[in-house]
Protein backbone atom coordinates (compact mmCIF):
# COMPACT_ATOMS: atom_id res chain seq x y z
CA UNK A 1 0.00 0.00 0.00
CA UNK A 2 1.36 3.42 -0.88
CA UNK A 3 1.83 6.30 1.54
CA UNK A 4 -1.13 8.13 0.07
CA UNK A 5 -3.53 5.17 0.26
CA UNK A 6 -2.96 4.34 3.92
CA UNK A 7 -5.73 4.99 6.42
CA UNK A 8 -4.81 7.15 9.42
CA UNK A 9 -8.13 7.80 11.11
CA UNK A 10 -9.53 9.26 14.27
CA UNK A 11 -12.68 7.32 15.10
CA UNK A 12 -15.16 9.05 17.40
CA UNK A 13 -18.09 7.30 19.08
CA UNK A 14 -20.78 9.01 21.14
CA UNK A 15 -21.79 6.41 23.72
CA UNK A 16 -25.05 6.50 25.69
CA UNK A 17 -24.45 6.34 29.46
CA UNK A 18 -27.78 7.69 30.70
CA UNK A 19 -30.44 10.16 29.56
CA UNK A 20 -28.44 13.25 30.54
CA UNK A 21 -24.91 11.91 30.00
CA UNK A 22 -23.14 10.60 26.92
CA UNK A 23 -19.44 9.84 26.58
CA UNK A 24 -17.08 10.64 23.70
CA UNK A 25 -14.66 7.82 22.92
CA UNK A 26 -11.87 8.48 20.47
CA UNK A 27 -9.35 6.14 18.87
CA UNK A 28 -6.51 6.89 16.47
CA UNK A 29 -5.53 3.98 14.27
CA UNK A 30 -3.81 3.25 10.99
CA UNK A 31 -4.35 0.75 8.20
CA UNK A 32 -6.35 -2.36 9.06
CA UNK A 33 -6.55 -1.31 12.71
CA UNK A 34 -8.41 1.84 11.59
CA UNK A 35 -11.08 -0.27 9.91
CA UNK A 36 -11.31 -2.46 13.01
CA UNK A 37 -11.73 0.64 15.23
CA UNK A 38 -14.48 1.97 12.99
CA UNK A 39 -16.29 -1.36 13.04
CA UNK A 40 -16.01 -1.50 16.83
CA UNK A 41 -17.56 1.96 17.19
CA UNK A 42 -20.22 1.17 14.60
CA UNK A 43 -21.27 -2.09 16.23
CA UNK A 44 -21.15 -1.13 19.92
CA UNK A 45 -24.63 -1.58 21.35
CA UNK A 46 -24.71 1.86 23.06
CA UNK A 47 -23.16 3.93 20.25
CA UNK A 48 -25.54 6.76 19.44
CA UNK A 49 -23.43 8.17 16.60
CA UNK A 50 -20.00 7.33 15.22
CA UNK A 51 -17.75 9.31 12.91
CA UNK A 52 -14.39 8.98 11.22
CA UNK A 53 -12.08 11.97 10.73
CA UNK A 54 -8.73 12.13 8.94
CA UNK A 55 -5.67 13.82 10.44
CA UNK A 56 -6.67 17.16 8.89
CA UNK A 57 -9.94 16.92 10.87
CA UNK A 58 -11.98 16.35 7.72
CA UNK A 59 -15.09 14.23 8.11
CA UNK A 60 -14.65 10.92 6.27
CA UNK A 61 -17.84 9.07 7.20
CA UNK A 62 -20.30 8.55 10.01
CA UNK A 63 -23.82 7.51 10.86
CA UNK A 64 -26.24 6.69 13.64
CA UNK A 65 -25.27 3.72 15.78
CA UNK A 66 -27.10 0.81 17.35
CA UNK A 67 -27.82 2.83 20.51
CA UNK A 68 -29.93 5.40 18.68
CA UNK A 69 -33.09 3.91 20.19
CA UNK A 70 -32.04 5.33 23.58
CA UNK A 71 -32.32 8.92 22.28
CA UNK A 72 -35.27 10.93 20.85
CA UNK A 73 -35.14 11.60 17.09
CA UNK A 74 -34.90 15.40 17.48
CA UNK A 75 -31.88 15.00 19.79
CA UNK A 76 -30.23 12.66 17.26
CA UNK A 77 -30.65 15.21 14.48
CA UNK A 78 -29.14 17.97 16.60
CA UNK A 79 -26.25 15.72 17.66
CA UNK A 80 -25.50 14.81 14.06
CA UNK A 81 -25.57 18.49 13.04
CA UNK A 82 -23.37 19.73 15.92
CA UNK A 83 -20.94 16.82 16.32
CA UNK A 84 -17.95 18.18 14.42
CA UNK A 85 -18.10 21.58 16.16
CA UNK A 86 -18.70 20.27 19.69
CA UNK A 87 -15.98 21.34 22.14
CA UNK A 88 -15.57 17.88 23.67
CA UNK A 89 -15.20 16.23 20.26
CA UNK A 90 -12.70 18.93 19.25
CA UNK A 91 -10.66 18.30 22.42
CA UNK A 92 -10.57 14.53 21.83
CA UNK A 93 -9.59 15.03 18.18
CA UNK A 94 -6.81 17.41 19.26
CA UNK A 95 -5.35 14.85 21.67
CA UNK A 96 -5.50 12.12 19.03
CA UNK A 97 -4.04 14.26 16.26
CA UNK A 98 -1.05 15.27 18.39
CA UNK A 99 -0.33 11.62 19.11
CA UNK A 100 -0.39 12.25 22.87
CA UNK A 101 -2.61 9.17 23.22
CA UNK A 102 -4.03 6.64 20.79
CA UNK A 103 -7.28 6.43 22.80
CA UNK A 104 -9.15 9.05 24.80
CA UNK A 105 -12.56 9.46 26.42
CA UNK A 106 -14.44 12.30 28.14
CA UNK A 107 -17.98 13.06 29.22
CA UNK A 108 -19.84 14.77 26.38
CA UNK A 109 -20.42 18.42 27.28
CA UNK A 110 -23.45 19.55 25.31
CA UNK A 111 -26.58 21.68 25.67
CA UNK A 112 -28.69 19.37 23.53
CA UNK A 113 -29.48 16.66 26.05
CA UNK A 114 -33.19 15.76 26.27
CA UNK A 115 -35.11 17.87 28.75
CA UNK A 116 -35.90 16.26 32.06
CA UNK A 117 -39.40 14.89 32.39
CA UNK A 118 -39.60 16.03 36.00
CA UNK A 119 -41.34 19.31 36.74
CA UNK A 120 -39.32 22.06 38.34
CA UNK A 121 -40.56 23.84 41.45
CA UNK A 122 -41.41 26.87 39.28
CA UNK A 123 -43.82 24.81 37.17
CA UNK A 124 -45.95 23.57 40.08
Amino acid sequence: MSWFGSKDWNVIAIIFERRELYRVNGNRSKGGAAVKSREGAKNHERTIYWAVFDQKRSFVEGELGRGRSFVPANVLQRLKRELSTNITVQQILGVLEKGEMSMAAKPFVWTGYPRSEQKSLDEE
